[in-house]
């Protein structure tokens, strides 16, 4: 006999009092704005459906039939079509507006990564970090706006906000991932975008025992960039899982390993800037900038004014342990415990040349050549003299740890009480260890070189008349005058998230089935310290009267390694060599923290007390079955910072300062099923997200100084800038209407709309009436004249608004014609508009009027065909551009464009399916086929005002090919 912790299920009373189901109705009929309903993970893989939101997504569903459950939760179809028809099923029976992934089979996500998986779900579009995807962003908001829990627990994280990085979690260990983008009342760590919900196995949803391995191999197209590094091309992932039920299937244990050895081999380039030099609408001209003429450049021409072209190869090696102990003695108890962790270490070779050739730099130009353009001529090739070519070798070694325990305990009471307590602890800890030091010719002296730049985005073509891989010519040495030779840095962070919930279920009646009323308390507190350290060569001084900027010294022999391949950009190479053993040897430190430096020393904590009360909708309107939930959650606040005063890049002292705050959170979700198998869902709910944590630090530099003139002249007034400690939240108001048809066993379509109010924005301001009260006056010969001055810094300001459309469907081509039996498509595709008032942006060029982060348009277009053990499947996704936050180039602010991003992935397997190989099964993966770059651009205004955009990076990750094994038992 199977024994499992049955859900609790309820009788549906009879429709009788009307009032609210036609309100319900009416807000059916006339809500505006909105979005579809996706699918949950289906418990054919996970055992773990996240139909509704729950402090660790193991509360069951409510269902009059608990076998109907129980059979969704059994492992009885598997590969694409079972993961797809899985997905669809769970999505029936979902009561929230939400989109889901699915594994294939246990340990076998359909894609080589979670956030590659979830970006192909409509509305959700990713961001590449090293070649992969690795952040998520929903709805055209940045990763910032998203809440992510696993097993229904907030997660602390390892970068320095609230953004999770998702290749911290092991594809093989995760069963499956819901996105909830309307919220309920019981969903805890929400964000304002949506909310991503990891989910690891169940092990009594399986019906016996499970043994998983897979081991695959990969290889980058790019080969080795940086020779000698010990980082090649070919890496591997290895999993193993077991799943096992005892004493009569009452207690159930999951174990699960995963092993991430990677290679990254990116090939980088970044035209630093762009301008006019000469010309009566160049730098030159008087009325401009009055820039020095440069020689032997035309009038009027735009050219590029400096450049970077980078290798770099990256280990990425990621260990990963789940294990899940789950305990169900009776039909009234049932006890689960998640354990996590994970160890992620990276070490990172990026090598490169660099020089400046503008106006400012002494440089001559001749044999220029420059194409058509508007507003002017681009200049695409010529010859450069005079450069101090620079060469800047890099090595950062990151170590991260990841720890996430939780234990849950539901007993029913079996009337329809049932009560859930659930403790949780979370931790992520980084350390990180950067250093890199400059290389040139000795004595400051200049080199020469001829060139071919694109008009549009591509890799360049430098042919330097100087030899970069020579160690006799090339020296330790400052050669542009950087007023250093080096720079070390050590950071240290640790987030902390420690969490209780407990809440109680019971019948209620009439058109309600049960409610909900629990509390959540959670303390997060984030540190983080940050020290730098200048590197000096021996032999040179370390102060302005003593640095001699064209000291030099040769690089030892002992610690050359061979030469970076830059090639691609038509330099052969330049010298590569260990940095850590040359600082060490070669060089001496002196700490050098500056103000930005400083500002990353700081602590943030957070104690947020949580309660709700929610009541599930279960009854009919008319002749139509009507279900949801509809609930509200206060949510209390209590924030605090304490981190360093400075005055510049002066240290003064500590700083501390916090609020409270408590918001109270309305949801209603509907669900009408208007026709067979045809669904009409609405979702109401207001949400927000806390401000970036950098934001909300009360890091600051501040001090006094004499007016000199003005209507203040002659006053000592306080001036300040830093993070805000009593920031607000995000505050959103979101609708979503969603209509959805499905027929055959893993078809169907969806089309949705939805409106977002933001009522809020959070960015720089400037208050003229601070209070500095708290502050430090560092300089004992001014006496302020009061404790009121000026301050920049995060704020609360007006909001704005995003609206969308979104469409998805999947079909099995078998229902148009049995030829096509065993072939698929899945297709989605996101059309969003925003707006900001201009007060929430800056004068900056190129100022977005839509919110930073959005891609206006995102596609996925995947065919497959499953059949006979054999699988294939095609997919790419698309995201339009989109505009980034603010950059400064030398001075010269603007903000950066990322392009339009297209991937194409393939994948290929068979699975043996019966005789000695029963349970093997082959798989070839071919990530980023086409080897698409990722592509940004700079907008920012000439001397004249004018306002160009131009190539700022481009950058290429290769094509990773990955084949391997997996076998099932």
């Amino acid at each position: 006999m199977i024994r499992r912790h049955l859900p609790r299920g309820f009788a549906v009373p009879a429709f009788r009092a009307k009032p609210l189901a036609m309100a319900c109705a009416a807000a059916v009929s006339f809500a505006c704005g909105t979005t579809w309903a996706q699918e949950q993970p289906p418990q054919d893989t996970s055992g773990n459906a996240p139909a509704k939101p729950a402090a660790t997504a193991q509360k069951p569903k409510r269902n009059p039939n608990p076998d109907a459950v129980s059979n969704l939760d059994a492992v009885v179809v598997t590969g694409i079509q079972g993961s797809i028809q899985n997905a669809i099923k769970a999505k029936q029976n979902s009561d929230n507006i939400i989109e889901a992934i699915s594994a294939e089979d246990i340990g076998k996500l359909p894609d080589s990564s979670i956030a590659e998986s979830l970006a192909r779900l409509s509305g959700l579009a990713t961001q590449r970090v090293d070649g992969r995807a690795n952040q998520i962003s929903i709805r055209g908001l940045s990763p910032d706006f998203a809440g992510t829990t696993l097993n229904g627990r907030e997660q602390a994280t390892i970068g320095e906000n609230r953004g999770v990085d998702f290749d911290q979690y092991p594809s093989e260990l995760i069963s499956g991932a819901a996105v909830y983008k309307t919220p309920d009342a019981s969903l805890i760590g929400q964000g304002l975008s949506g909310t991503v919900d990891l989910h690891t196995i169940r092990p009594l949803d399986l019906p016996k025992r499970a043994i998983a391995a897979n081991l695959r191999g990969e290889n980058n197209s790019h080969g080795s960039l940086n020779h000698g590094t010990g980082v090649g091309d070919t890496g591997h992932r290895a999993s193993f899982s077991y799943i096992d039920q005892f004493f009569d299937h009452t207690l159930g244990l999951a174990v699960g390993f995963a092993q991430l050895d990677s290679p990254v081999q990116e090939k980088q380039y970044q035209a630093w800037w762009w301008n006019i030099n000469n010309g009566s609408e160049g730098a030159e001209n008087p009325d401009y900038w009055r820039a020095p003429h440069t020689p032997g450049m035309p009038d009027n021409v735009l050219s590029q004014q400096g450049m970077q072209l980078r290798a770099k190869s990256e280990n990425q090696l990621r260990n990963g342990l789940m294990t899940v102990l789950e305990w169900a003695p009776n039909d009234h108890y049932h006890s689960t415990l998640d354990l996590y962790y994970s160890t992620f270490d990276q070490k990172t070779y990026l090598n490169g040349a660099q020089w400046s050739s503008s106006s400012y730099d002494n440089v001559s130009y001749s044999n220029v050549g420059y194409v058509p353009a508007l507003p002017y001529p681009i200049v695409t090739t010529g010859h450069i003299d005079g450069l101090h070519s620079i060469l800047q070798n890099e090595y950062t070694k990151e170590k991260d740890r990841l720890f996430s325990a939780g234990w849950n305990n539901q007993y029913d009471f079996g009337n329809g009480w049932a009560i859930n307590a659930d403790a949780s602890y979370s931790s992520a800890k980084k350390r990180l260890h950067d250093a890199y030091l400059f290389a040139g010719l000795p004595g400051q002296a200049t080199s020469s070189t001829d060139f071919a730049t694109p008009k549009h985005e591509g890799f360049p073509d430098f042919r330097p008349g100087v030899n970069f891989a020579d160690p006799s010519a090339i020296f330790f040495t400052d050669p542009n005058d950087y007023g250093y030779n080096g720079r070390e840095e050590f950071d240290k962070q640790k987030d902390t998230i420690k969490a209780f919930r407990l809440e109680v279920t019971h019948p209620v009646g009439w058109i309600f089935s049960d409610a909900t009323l629990g509390v959540n308390y959670s303390d997060r507190r984030k540190t983080k310290e940050a020290n730098v350290f200048f590197a000096w060569l021996n032999g040179n001084g370390s102060t302005g009267d003593t640095y001699l900027p064209g000291f030099a010294a040769p690089i030892d022999p002992s610690f050359l390694r061979g030469t970076t391949d830059l090639s691609y950009g038509g330099i052969p190479g330049i010298l590569n060599y260990d940095v850590l053993g040359a600082l060490a040897s070669q060089f001496y430190l002196t700490q050098r923290n500056g103000q930005s430096d400083w500002s990353r020393n700081y602590t943030v904590r957070e104690k947020v007390p949580v309660a709700y009360l929610k009541f599930n909708i279960d009854t009919t309107m008319g002749d139509i079955p009507l279900r949801g939930n509809v609930g509200v959650q206060a949510v209390r606040t209590d924030q605090s910072s304490v981190a360093l005063q400075t005055n510049g890049d002066a240290l003064v002292g500590r700083i501390s300062d916090g609020t409270k705050y408590t918001k109270v959170l309305p949801s209603l979700n509907l669900v009408a099923e208007i026709a067979d198998k045809q669904y009409l869902r609405f979702g109401l709910a207001k949400t927000m997200a806390r401000g970036r944590i950098d934001d909300e630090k009360v890091a600051t530099s501040a001090g006094v100084a004499l007016v000199n003139d003005g209507p203040a002249a002659g006053q000592v007034l306080w001036s300040g800038s830093g993070g805000n400690p009593k920031l607000k939240p995000y505050i959103a108001v979101g609708a979503d209407l969603s209509w959805e048809k499905y027929f055959g066993t893993s078809s169907y379509v969806a089309a949705a709309v939805f409106n977002k109010n933001l009522l809020n924005y959070i960015y720089n301001q400037t208050t003229l009436d601070y209070d500095f009260s708290k502050y430090t006056n560092d300089n004992p010969t001014l006496t302020p004249t009061s404790t009121i001055g000026s301050f920049t810094r995060p704020e609360n300001g007006t909001g704005g608004k995003m609206q969308g459309l979104e469409l998805s469907g999947a079909l099995e081509l078998g229902l148009l014609t049995r030829a096509l039996d065993g072939f698929g498509v899945q297709a989605n595709f996101s059309l969003t508009n925003s707006t900001l008032p201009v007060s929430a942006v800056s004068t900056i060029p190129g100022s977005p009027s839509t919110l930073p982060g959005l891609s206006r348009k995102v596609a996925n277009l995947a065919l497959y065909y499953e059949k006979y053990g054999w699988s294939v499947r095609i997919a790419e996704r698309y995201r339009s551009s989109f505009t980034g936050e603010a950059v400064a180039l030398f001075d010269q602010l603007g903000y950066t464009k990322v392009l339009a991003d297209r991937q194409t992935d393939f994948q290929l397997g068979y699975a043996f399916d019966h005789g000695a190989w029963n349970g093997l099964s082959v798989l070839l993966q071919v990530n980023n086929l086409t080897n698409s770059p990722m592509k940004t651009q700079q907008i920012a205004a000439l001397p004249n005002s004018v306002k160009v955009a131009r190539p700022l990076e481009y950058d290429k990750f290769g094509r990773t090919v990955m084949f391997g094994v997996n076998y099932k038992l």
